[in-house]
């Protein structure tokens, strides 16, 4: 044969946002898909290559826009000021643990806030094939015209700019970037795509004005700069999860990680009023994400993971739960989680399975209705058009 490979799907999701297709073959030649088709039109020759999924769904590796590789989500106090004051070999075997806890929940693309440019490079080299997943670095988050200007940010794929606390912050670590310093930031980065955290109607508002290229969180920024969204072609990555996730701590009394994790659960005390004022964020933003839906705005899935509680990988599903939540259908869940993403940061290999593509993609055990929730834990995760040599079904997870 000519080297090509046959996978046969009972269901294939592509990524583009088109309704899911039944029994359909995908062919493959050196990591590239060559025909997608009707498994009855699968052609059946001797010694052909055939990868026989018709029992389980396919669908593209997922992209998380917004992730920290260097932090632990831990909701353990001590946990985290242990992880900051770690040595360099401590917070590197973290990087690599989370780097494959992504892999594992089929995260392959990754948009990182924090510095690990000298973590990345130690990874590297001890990679034989570089690093298991997709990722772009925003170098150290901007906050001030000296972070930009001091090069912290001169090694990044893209810019990160704080120009809010987040949402679940009670008051923001650093002082409010000023709007003049916000415009000046966006008008010498050349041609980097800039991600703007801002919340409010006010913040996000100059955020558009600046001319940045996305809004993530965007909580209370109302319908109006939704519409300026749409019209601009301004991405939004709205980590609803962040909200959820405070709300799951508030409504317990005490700090959840992921509500069905067993990595991570912590006593704590309630906050009176805390429950009812976090349901009333969460509601809030799945308006705006149903209303932005209805607008056509470019909409991707960022979790936060490395914030407080929210765990890398593993958070993905809980984000797109949130999403169908707000009203989105399965398919264009799964091109706010890989498509959509993957194009903003240009992860080439990443995105939507049509033909001349990356054959990079998910495999999950069971029918179409069980996803997201089968998406924790996969069949298989193929690269190139080969199973990853690294992925392992049920692993044993670490602290």
């Amino acid at each position: 044969m000519d080297g090509t490979r046959f996978i046969v799907a009972g269901g294939f999701i592509d990524g583009s946002g088109a309704d899911v297709r039944r029994n359909i073959f995908m062919a493959v030649k050196d990591g590239i898909i060559t025909a997608i088709g009707s498994a009855a039109d699968l052609p059946r020759n001797d010694g052909t290559a055939i990868d026989d999924f018709t029992h389980c769904t396919i669908l593209p590796a997922l992209v998380d826009c917004s992730v920290s590789l260097s932090q632990s989500p831990s909701v353990d106090r001590e946990v985290r000021l242990s992880t900051e004051e770690a040595g360099f070999a401590e917070k590197a075997a973290m990087l690599e643990r989370h780097i494959r806890y992504c892999h594992a929940h089929g995260v392959q693309g990754v948009a990182v806030s924090d510095d690990i440019t000298d973590l990345r490079e130690h990874y590297q080299k001890g990679e034989a094939q570089g690093t298991i997943i997709a990722i772009r670095t925003a170098g150290r988050l901007c906050r001030s015209w000296h972070d930009c200007t001091a090069g912290n940010s001169a090694d990044g794929d893209f810019l990160k700019i704080g120009y809010s606390g987040n949402i679940e912050e009670e008051a923001p670590p650093h002082p409010r970037l000023k709007h003049e310093d916000l415009c000046r930031i966006l008008q010498h980065r050349g041609e980097k795509k800039a991600v703007v955290v801002a919340n409010g109607r006010q913040q996000v508002k100059e955020a558009l004005e600046a001319g940045c290229d996305a809004i993530e969180q965007g909580y209370l920024m109302g319908e109006d700069n939704l519409r300026k969204m749409a019209g601009k072609n301004v991405l939004w990555i709205p980590s609803v999860l962040r909200a959820k996730n405070a709300l799951d701590g508030a409504g317990t009394g005490g700090d959840v990680c992921c509500r069905f994790s067993l990595r991570y659960v912590a006593p704590g005390k309630p906050v009176p009023g805390a429950e009812a004022f976090w349901k009333k964020r969460l509601a809030a933003q799945l308006t705006q994400l149903r209303f932005a839906r209805k607008l056509g705005v470019t909409t991707a899935v960022g979790t936060g993971a490395g914030s407080i509680g929210i765990l890398h990988g593993e958070s993905m599903v809980e984000e797109m739960k949130l999403f169908i939540k707000a009203g989105y259908s399965l398919a264009e869940t799964i091109r706010c989680a890989s498509e959509n993403g993957a194009r903003f940061f240009g992860m080439e290999k990443l995105g939507a399975l049509t033909v001349g593509r990356q054959a990079t993609f998910l495999i999950a055990r069971g029918t179409v209705k069980q996803l997201p929730r089968k998406l924790s834990y996969l069949e298989g995760i193929y690269i190139d058009g080969a199973p990853s040599t690294t992925y392992r079904k049920n692993p044993v997870w670490m602290a």
